[in-house]
């Protein structure tokens, strides 16, 4: 292997010029980018900057137009992730790559070449836990994949590049749907796979704070190309944000009062269960009336999930009762309810929120095809839906070659902004954004969080579900902690402040003004 000689601080991986074109669009111009022994190298830029697509090429997903990769300080070629495997390269997606079906250990071994015609499974098991032992990693090898947390399915992925030999490790948004504990845990045992000299990371995140906190050196992506290269050693949130999207970028807004209006939602003793059986929500009471964020604050796996699903019509409800507009749906379909002007806004953009092999147009249709202005008869009227989609793209600044693209060539910020236009055209009377900025860049985040501001200045209510603290209290009128299903209390936005709320997502504290 190129990498066995090579020492702490040396480089280990180079790329000189990299290009990649697609369609309409050049994803890396011309990059210059290399990566030493020991460090923990953070990529930054916005949704599309070209980040991902530059690791697919270090990984031998995408073979790059022009330029040259350098590994141990010999030029190699990939013809397909085999060769970068075999060189030492590993890579942990952002979307899962795994069996839910089968064990951790299994998804671990799954095609690896030691597996042999015979499984050994108690020497893989062996060889992993000591690969957990060596770098903190904490997981139930034994345990189907369906059953681990978020936290411990990223420790199966990486657990999988390990286990095939990787000396450089790329992380691609490794604590995008991690809860803060979770993350802590992982940043820990990356930071102990820099202790190895040939552990290295590549890092690629939107969290700044993180970045800040783990990385040594950052490189930044504009447009598909390198716009700096410094040392995180005196770098800023702002000055990093800055080189992100050439401006200054503003982190914290400022709550707009809300001119209370009419109650549009009212949910009384609302229960409902997780997909494994168990209750998940327990009998939660709160409302919501026009012109105001009401923000659920709560670390994953509490209940906001199921939250967000039962209201949006997507889980049945065991208990309780719904109301919207003073109507009872609480066994109403998701499309009555989307007709009578609920809007919905799910946490997985990819799996639910679009379908990837259909058209721009084709994702806005999913949102119109009940309405007569562009469906009649059972037959759509793409003409509308077509204007109607350009609208969004433009009026979102949707990234993209034309609305004929197909969804999964988008970025996640851009997908996003697409899905949100298409819930917002239709002006909801109640707009439910489940993780509206989860594994957005800067930029993107203080797009989406503006314009939940401005569907606020409309009236519409909105029940905001968010992990990140800093969201739910720079934007709710009323904030609600949740702990294992229950409201742990409800405060007014002015007067909510972080240790408080804090202690309530964590159980630790009840209290809190009734509403």
């Amino acid at each position: 292997m190129l990498l066995e000689q090579v020492r702490h601080g040396e480089t280990v991986l180079e790329a000189r010029g990299i290009t990649k074109r697609f369609p309409g669009v050049v994803a890396n111009d011309g990059i210059h980018f290399e990566i030493r022994a020991g460090e923990i190298h953070a990529i930054l830029g916005e949704n599309g900057a070209g980040k991902t697509t530059l690791m697919n090429i270090l990984f031998g997903l995408y073979q790059p137009d022009e330029g040259e990769i350098w590994i141990g300080g010999q030029q190699v070629k990939f013809r397909s992730p085999l060769d970068a495997i075999d060189l030492g390269i590993g890579m942990v997606h952002q979307n899962r790559r795994l069996v839910s079906a089968h064990s951790a250990l299994e998804n671990i071994i799954l095609g690896h070449p030691k597996a042999g015609k015979i499984l050994d499974l108690k020497r893989a098991e062996a060889e992993i836990g000591e690969l957990c032992e060596r770098y903190g990693f904490s997981v139930d090898l034994k345990a189907k994949v369906w059953q681990l947390a978020e936290g411990e399915k990223q420790v199966v992925e990486i657990l999988k590049a390990l286990y095939r030999g990787a000396k450089i490790l790329i992380l691609d948004e490794p604590t995008s749907a991690l809860a803060p504990p979770e993350t802590k845990k992982l940043l820990s045992s990356i930071q102990a796979m820099t202790q190895d000299e040939l552990a290295i990371v590549p890092f690629i995140t939107h969290k700044l704070p993180i970045v800040l906190a783990v990385s040594d050196r950052v490189t930044v992506l504009r447009q598909g190309k390198v716009t700096a290269r410094l040392q995180t050693e005196g770098a800023t949130e702002q000055s990093l944000a800055k080189e992100m999207v050439g401006r200054e970028v503003i982190f914290r807004l400022e709550r707009v009062k809300a001119e209370k209006g009419q109650p549009i939602l009212q949910v009384e003793d609302l229960s409902a269960a997780s997909d494994k059986g168990y209750l998940a929500l327990k009998g939660v009471s709160f409302s919501i009336c026009e012109g105001e964020i009401f923000g659920i604050a709560g670390i994953s796996g509490n209940g906001q999930h199921e939250l967000a699903e039962v209201l949006a019509g997507l889980r049945k409800a065991e208990a309780g009762t719904v109301w919207l507009d003073g109507t009872d749906i609480t066994r109403a379909s998701a499309l009555e309810r989307w007709r009578r002007g609920m809007g919905y806004v799910p946490a997985e953009r990819v799996d639910v929120g679009s379908i990837g092999d259909f058209s721009l147009v084709e994702n806005v249709t999913m949102n119109y095809y009940f309405d007569e202005d562009y469906c009649r008869g059972g037959v759509v009227r793409y003409r509308g839906i077509r204007r109607l989609t350009k609208e969004i793209v433009s009026e979102y600044s949707v990234a993209t070659t034309g609305p004929d693209s197909k969804a999964k060539t988008l970025s996640g910020g851009n997908l996003q902004k697409l899905i949100l236009g298409r819930v917002l055209s239709r002006k909801p009377r109640l707009l439910i954004a489940n993780l509206p900025t989860q594994g957005l860049d800067v930029g993107a985040t203080e797009f989406v969080r503006n314009k939940l501001i401005e569907a606020k200045k409309q009236k519409a209510g909105i029940l905001l579900l968010s992990e990140d603290l800093d969201e739910i209290l720079s934007l709710s009128d009323w904030v609600a902690p949740i702990y294992e299903g229950e409201l742990m209390g409800i405060i007014p936005g002015e007067e909510a402040r972080r240790d408080i709320v804090g202690a309530l997502m964590a159980g630790s504290v009840t209290g809190g003004a009734a509403r």
